[in-house]
């Protein structure tokens, strides 16, 4: 089935098991605008105190087509976003297994939020061992034919997707927290990861 999806910035659980589900054709959004607000440049993590939303500033220069679209480079984002992930993360299970690859992600030196996503992207599929394949939209079509994901993964309201809970390392002290980013899938449950996301549902 023809699917059209939204590169995001190290994906919730939920955009996985859509992307990977063996009957989807996917298609990745290249010309929509660039929303606010969402996980095209935002991803979610379990930290010491809770969810903590790790943000990739954007160069507000004017330019807003996604595929266009700059980061800034104040504040040394890449370093602090991997710091934050290497302190929520180095006690977890898989961590040490999966730290080279993961740190390789923010070597990405290229400002276009669109190639990093796209860059991080091909590394989790590693980490899968996924082959899943995927086009680019070649226009933006406001009503397209496809299955239309752009706008179903919100970073404000709670997943529609339905997922088992699964050990996570700050779970005793503030319980299982759904759908954050692939990253506390692969950390926590390593090479079990593909098995779970088959059994995500929508709600």
């Amino acid at each position: 089935m023809p699917t059209l999806l939204p590169v995001f910035y190290l994906p919730p659980i939920s955009w996985f098991s859509v992307f990977l589900k063996e009957d989807n054709e996917i298609v990745f959004e290249q010309f929509e605008t660039f929303p606010k607000q969402t996980f095209r440049n935002r991803t979610n993590i379990y930290g010491a105190n809770g969810k903590l939303s790790l943000i990739i500033p954007i160069d507000h220069s004017g330019k807003r087509v996604i595929n266009e679209l700059q980061v800034s480079n104040r504040d040394k984002w890449r370093s602090l976003h991997w710091k934050s992930i290497k302190t929520a993360y180095q006690s977890s299970p898989y961590f040490d297994y999966y730290e080279d690859q993961l740190e390789e992600i923010f070597n990405f030196k290229e400002n276009s939020l669109f190639q990093f996503n796209l860059h991080a992207l091909k590394i989790i599929q590693k980490i899968l061992k996924s082959e899943k394949e995927f086009t680019f939209t070649k226009e933006y079509i406001r009503k397209p034919e496809q299955l239309n994901y752009r706008e179903h993964f919100s970073a404000k309201h709670k997943s529609p997707f339905e997922m088992p809970e699964y050990f996570q390392s700050f779970s005793e002290k503030y319980g299982f927290l759904e759908d954050l980013s692939i990253i506390d899938l692969i950390c926590n449950k390593g090479p079990e990861s593909m098995t779970y996301l088959k059994n995500v549902r929508p709600i």
